[in-house]
C-alpha cells in the first residue's frame, strides 16, 4: 500500500511537467548542490546512514542556510552517485533557496544499522543510552549542527510513515528543530489511519502494504526486501476465496513478525496504545504545520488528529493547519486536479507548496515573511470555490445540525414523530457489498469518490434521501454519528457513508471533462461519496475489550467520522447509506462473536437481519457541521 504508492509518488514527483521550475532540473541541481554521504551515531552506537545535499557558496553566499529534514523507511537513495529526485519534487522550493537537505534512513531500514521496529513507541522517560524515535532525531541534529555550516535552525517534514518521524521530531527536544510539518501522518494504527478504522482492519491495504513492508531487511541494503502479497485475480474474488483472516494471512509467502503481533492483539491493549504518539503532543515547542487531504485513503485521521491533540494538549505551540481535496500526498503533485471522475479544480498543490509550506518554513527557520494563517482550507463539491482561513480547525461558525434518517428512506434535518418506524437488510457474509462498482485487480484510491448507484440497487444497503437543495450547504468538520440498532447476530459491523447525489442532466464543461478519468462519463445523477466509516458493535464500550452483541436488543451507535469540507450545491441531495460489509475495504466480521478474529472458523459466517431505527424514541441521525452566517 504506502510503500508502493509513495515510491510510485515520488517517482512521479521527479519526472512530471512542472514538479519544479526550469531552475531546479537535474543539472542545475548538481552544478549548485554537493552531496555527503554519512553514518551518524546515535547514543547507543547504532549508526544510521544520512544523505546531506550542501549548497554551493555561489547559491548561498552566506553560508549559514537552514536545515530541511526527512526521515523516512521508505530509501532516501540512491546511494552513492545520484541525486534524490525529491530535490526536483517536494523540496524544489528549499533547493531554489539553498537550504541544506538532510534524508536519512530510519533506524533498521536500508543503509542504517539497528533493528527495526513498525510505529516504534516513545519512551517519555529514558534511561541512559536508551533510544526511540525522538532521540534518533534530536542525536541527528545535534550532529548536523556541530558539523555542517548552518544557520543554526532545523525543520522537519514528512508525508505519510515519515510524517510520523516528523510527528516525533516535534517532541525530540532539540532546540534547534524550530518548524515541523507532519504531513498525513500516521497517528494511530488501531483507531485510524490505514491499518485499521476503529479497529476494523482495513484488509486490502494492510495485506498489499504489509506484504511489502512489515518483511524484515537485512539491513544494511540498497534494496527492498521482496513483498510477501500474493494476490490473484480481481481482489475481491482473492479476499473472498480467503475470507477468514487466517487464510487470508497463509496466503503470504511469510508471515512478518509484525503480522504475528497483530493476531495477537485483536483490541485495543497496550500494544496498540503504547504505538500512538498522541499523549506525547504536549509543550510541543517548534511550530508545527499539519497538512491533510480530504480524500486522503490512508492518513486522514492521523492528519485530523494529530491537529486536533497539539491544539488541546500544547496550546502555547504555534500550530497551523492545511486541510483540502487530495489524495495521499497529492499536495505534492503539481499536476493533480482530481479523482477519478470528480474534478476539483487546478492549482491545488502549487498554492499549498508556494504559499503554505515553504513560506512556513522559510518564516520560523529565517525569520522572512510573515507567519501563515492558523487554518487553511478548500472544500470539495465547487469547483469555483477559494481557500478559506480561520483561526482553529473546525472553524468557530460550524454549528451541529441533525440530519435524520426518517420513514420512506427520507432524509430530514426534522426529527421523525412516528411512534415505530425501521427499516430492515438481510447482510450475508457470503456476498457482501464491494466497495467499488467494478471488480479489480487492486485496490485504487479513487473509490473515495466512487458512485454509490452501484450500491444504492443492492438490497442489503440502506438508503436515505434528502429533499432537492434549494441553498449550498457548506460543511467543515467531522460528523458525528447516533444509530439506534439490533441484529440476529452476535457481532455486526455499521458502514455508514454520505453521499453527494448530483441532479439529473449535470454535465463537467468540456475543459472539466477533458481533465478527469472518464471524459465520456455522465454525470447526471451520480452519487458521489463524500466520506464513510465503519463500527464494530462489538467495541460499542470501548475498543480495549470487545463485548457480544445481545441477540435482538436495540444499542446506541455512537462514533464519529473524519472530518469533511464539502459544499453540497443546491439542485444536488444528500443521501445517506448504511450497510454491514464493505469489502475487500475492510474485513468481513462473521456476525458471530469471536473474541479473536483472526481465529475464526467456516462456522462461525452467519447471515444476520439488521434493524435500523428511525422513529421518535429511537431517532438515528448523522450530524452535519454545517457553516453558519
Amino acid at each position: 500500500m504506502k510503500l508502493i504508492k509513495l515510491i510510485t509518488f515520488l517517482i512521479a514527483l521527479a519526472s512530471a511537467h512542472g514538479t519544479a521550475s526550469a531552475a531546479t532540473d537535474s543539472q542545475w541541481i548538481e552544478k549548485h548542490y554537493t552531496k555527503k554521504e554519512v553514518m551518524i551515531p546515535m547514543r547507543d552506537g547504532i549508526r544510521l546512514y544520512t544523505a546531506i545535499y550542501q549548497p554551493v557558496q555561489e547559491l548561498r553566499p552566506d553560508g549559514k542556510p537552514p536545515v530541511i529534514m526527512l526521515r523516512t523507511p521508505y530509501s532516501c537513495g540512491p546511494y552513492g552517485k545520484g541525486y534524490s529526485g525529491s530535490l526536483r519534487g517536494m523540496f524544489s522550493r528549499f533547493v531554489e533557496n539553498g537550504y541544506v537537505v538532510v534524508l536519512q534512513d530510519v533506524r533498521g531500514r536500508y543503509m542504517s544499522e539497528g533493528v527495526y521496529e513498525n510505529v516504534r513507541a516513545h519512551i517519555a522517560d529514558k534511561k541512559e543510552n536508551q533510544t526511540d524515535e525522538a532521540s534518533d532525531t534530536y542525536d541527528t541534529v545535534e550532529w548536523i549542527i556541530n558539523n555542517i555550516s548552518t544557520n543554526g535552525n532545523v525543520g522537519v517534514t514528512g508525508v505519510s510513515y515519515p510524517g510520523f518521524y516528523a510527528t516525533m521530531a516535534a517532541i525530540a527536544g532539540h532546540p534547534a528543530i524550530k518548524a515541523v510539518s507532519p504531513q498525513a501522518p500516521v497517528l494511530d494504527w488501531f483507531m485510524g489511519d490505514d491499518a485499521h478504522h476503529n479497529g476494523v482492519l482495513m484488509l486490502a491495504d494492510t495485506y498489499s502494504f504489509g506484504g511489502s513492508f512489515y518483511p524484515v531487511q537485512d539491513n544494511p541494503t540498497t534494496e527492498g526486501a521482496p513483498s510477501a502479497s500474493r494476490t490473484k485475480g480481481d481482489i475481491y474474488s482473492f479476499f473472498l476465496k480467503n475470507r477468514k483472516l487466517s487464510d487470508m494471512v497463509s496466503t503470504l509467502s511469510e508471515i512478518p513478525l509484525f503480522w504475528k503481533e497483530m493476531m495477537e492483539h485483536p483490541d485495543y491493549d497496550e500494544f496498540w496504545q503504547s504505538r500512538t504518539p498522541g499523549p506525547h503532543l504536549k509543550s510541543i515547542k517548534p511550530a508545527v504545520l499539519v497538512v491533510g487531504g480530504t480524500y486522503d485513503t490512508d492518513d486522514c485521521y492521523g492528519a485530523l488528529n494529530t491537529y486536533r491533540l497539539i491544539k488541546e494538549q500544547s496550546p502555547e505551540t504555534p500550530l497551523h493547519f492545511v486541510y483540502g481535496p487530495w489524495s495521499h500526498g497529492g499536495w505534492h503533485n503539481r499536476g493533480y486536479n482530481h479523482i477519478g471522475n470528480i474534478f476539483f479544480g487546478e492549482g491545488l498543490s502549487n498554492y499549498l507548496m508556494d504559499e503554505i509550506e515553504y513560506p512556513f518554513f522559510s518564516y520560523y527557520l529565517e525569520g522572512k515573511g510573515k507567519a501563515p494563517e492558523k487554518v487553511y482550507v478548500r472544500d470539495s463539491g465547487d469547483t469555483d470555490a477559494q481557500w478559506n482561513t480561520y483561526n482553529s480547525w473546525p472553524p468557530e461558525n460550524a454549528r451541529k445540525i441533525n440530519l435524520y434518517l426518517r420513514e420512506g428512506d427520507s432524509l430530514s434535518f426534522d426529527r421523525p414523530e412516528m411512534k415505530k418506524s425501521v427499516s430492515t437488510y438481510l447482510s450475508d457474509p457470503d456476498k457482501p457489498v464491494p466497495h467499488l462498482g467494478q471488480f479489480l485487480r487492486k485496490k485504487t484510491g479513487s473509490y473515495m469518490t466512487e458512485d454509490q448507484r452501484f450500491a444504492s440497487a443492492r438490497p442489503d444497503v440502506l438508503s436515505f434521501t434528502s429533499a432537492i437543495l434549494t441553498d449550498t450547504l457548506i460543511v467543515e468538520g467531522n460528523l458525528d454519528l447516533k444509530i439506534f440498532f439490533s441484529t440476529t447476530g452476535t457481532d455486526a459491523d455499521i458502514v455508514v457513508k454520505l453521499i453527494d447525489v448530483f441532479p439529473d442532466g449535470f454535465e463537467y464543461s468540456p475543459e472539466e471533462a477533458a481533465k478527469i478519468s472518464d471524459p465520456k462519463y455522465m454525470m447526471g445523477g451520480y452519487e458521489m461519496l463524500i466520506r464513510g466509516d465503519v463500527m464494530r458493535c462489538r467495541y460499542r464500550n470501548g475498543f480495549d475489550e470487545a463485548e457480544p452483541v445481545h441477540l435482538g436488543k436495540t444499542m446506541e451507535i455512537d462514533f464519529d467520522m473524519d472530518d469533511i469540507a464539502h459544499r453540497f450545491l443546491p439542485g444536488h441531495r444528500i443521501k445517506v447509506q448504511i450497510q454491514s460489509t464493505w469489502f475487500p475495504l475492510i474485513d468481513i466480521n462473521p456476525q458471530t462473536f469471536v473474541r479473536n478474529l483472526y481465529k475464526t472458523e467456516d462456522k462461525d459466517y452467519v447471515s444476520a437481519w439488521m434493524n435500523v431505527f428511525h422513529q421518535k424514541d429511537k431517532a438515528s441521525y448523522i450530524a452535519l457541521p454545517v457553516i453558519c452566517d
